[in-house]
């Protein structure tokens, strides 16, 4: 048994499909190109399978990843091609790499957002102000005991780093977020 990264795409119609769904397709694609799974032990056993931290639905991503394990000899170039030949269209298996725990366990996610206002010039000194701010609150989804609750939580400790520009007329944030299993930020906050 042997653990492999898929890097993946989702654009095009797929950016508004959920994660669970997304989930769905790459289990069933793995069983239609035949991909020789580890399963997991116990009364209902599925395959070993896991995704990086989800998307909202309506964001495209060049770079979402899956953990696998895989048994038997296969190569990384025959994963990636007999998946891209049974996936739907707009996703595409990007790479296939193993050797990746030792030193890139996920920690941070990238995102490149592009917004267009009437007044881009505004627009883009109130983010850099609040960007630039020695705090940034938001309303977070937490746990109270069993409950969960909004609670009120400075996110600036979750970005890593960014950068703002204005080009051909649009606002471009490039933006470095916590990603981890411990501490992590979704991006549509």
């Amino acid at each position: 048994m042997r653990e492999v990264r898929l890097r993946f795409s989702k654009t095009g119609r797929l950016k508004y499909i959920s994660h669970l769904d997304i989930n769905r397709a790459m289990s069933r694609a793995l069983k239609r190109a035949q991909i020789p799974l580890w399963y997991t032990e116990g009364f209902n056993p599925h395959p070993y399978m896991s995704f990086s931290l989800p998307l909202s639905l309506g964001v495209e991503s060049l770079c979402e990843s899956v953990d696998l394990r895989i048994i038997g000899d296969i190569t990384n170039d025959e994963i990636k091609n007999r998946l891209n030949n049974v996936l739907p269209q707009d996703i595409k298996i990007v790479d296939v790499y193993d050797d990746f725990r030792d030193n890139s366990e996920i920690v941070y996610s990238d995102y490149v957002y592009k917004f267009e206002f009437k007044d881009n010039e505004a627009a883009f000194e109130k983010i850099k102000n609040v960007l630039s701010s020695d705090e940034i609150i938001a309303l977070k989804k937490g746990k109270q005991g069993r409950k969960r609750v909004m609670k009120e939580t400075n996110i600036k400790s979750f970005i890593d780093k960014y950068s703002i520009s204005i080009r051909n007329d649009v606002i471009v944030l490039n933006i470095r977020l916590l990603a981890g299993p411990e501490k992590n930020l979704n991006p549509s906050l």
